[in-house]
């Protein structure tokens, strides 16, 4: 499993660059773009596709070329091979197949993100890519709500302002956050602040949604009153977080949460009231 750059050639690591250049065959997510790449590096070596649409048909033949005594690499596009790319599969079939893999680490568009972002890194929670359509990817922001660490998302340009709008309007506006563009490349910029404002940033430069993208969003450091202060009633409660912008089912989880009412019926009453 070689990881190739995201951007900067110069991140290729000799290890990757010797390993490349010596195994009999390399199974690559798209031959023409990996291709141009190993022509840059002036490596000569056969190649098969292997992504997400033709997977589960070329393990059989990448194994028969390990069978008969190949040793393959495995390249993505750009990155790290598995990150939010095909290969699990492959990986898989191979080990129980009894073959060795190993990897050759290198670029990570997550790890160079959590590197730079300034925000906690001792644990954290990768989504990869959020759903499309903004009604699926709300129910998604939801369900994640709840995470107690650092979440990292991927996201295409055309799409950065929309997620953005939603991650403020499901986690909260004021949750710290942090949009990495472009990372290793010319325009690399790494943007941080308040989820609303990194909204309101990409919606006012239009050269912001250009690229590929990495959004991370801090832990939810609000602190909580403690037991012995006064708490508004669950229904106050519920509305006011509803208010803040927070889907049904996380306004009516935390509010379960803080007064010990049940979160199907503050849910109920949450869908209800609108």
């Amino acid at each position: 499993m070689v990881a190739t750059p995201i951007g900067n050639l110069g991140d290729l690591s000799d290890r990757a660059r010797e390993v490349l250049a010596t195994v009999h065959r390399i199974a690559a997510e798209d031959t023409r773009h990996s291709g141009q790449l190993l022509s840059r590096l002036g490596i000569r070596c056969p190649m098969i596709s292997l992504h997400e649409h033709n997977e589960s048909d070329r393990v059989g033949r990448i194994l028969a070329c390990l069978e008969a005594g190949e040793s393959i690499a495995l390249i993505s596009d750009a990155g790290t091979p598995l990150i939010s790319d095909p290969g699990y599969r492959f990986v898989r079939a191979a080990r129980q197949a009894g073959f060795e893999v190993l990897a050759v680490p290198g670029p990570s568009s997550v790890v160079a993100a959590l590197s730079v972002a300034g925000l906690p890194t001792d644990r954290f929670f990768f989504e990869g890519f959020l759903p499309s359509r903004s009604a699926a990817r709300r129910r998604r922001l939801e369900a994640l709500a709840s995470q107690p660490h650092t979440l990292v998302f991927l996201e295409a340009g055309r799409r950065v302002a929309a997620a953005l709008d939603d991650l403020a309007r499901i986690l909260g506006s004021e949750r710290e956050g942090a949009v990495c563009r472009e990372l290793t490349k010319r325009f690399e910029t790494t943007r941080t602040g308040r989820l609303a404002e990194l909204a309101e940033w990409v919606r006012a430069d239009v050269a912001q949604v250009r690229g590929e993208f990495v959004i991370l969003v801090g832990p939810d450091s609000e602190e909580r009153a403690p037991a012995s202060a006064s708490v508004p009633d669950a229904a106050t409660l519920l509305r006011m977080l509803r208010a803040e912008g927070l889907g049904a089912k996380a306004a009516a989880r935390v509010t379960a949460r803080i007064t010990g009412e049940s979160a199907n019926a503050l849910y109920d009453r949450a869908v209800q009231e609108g």
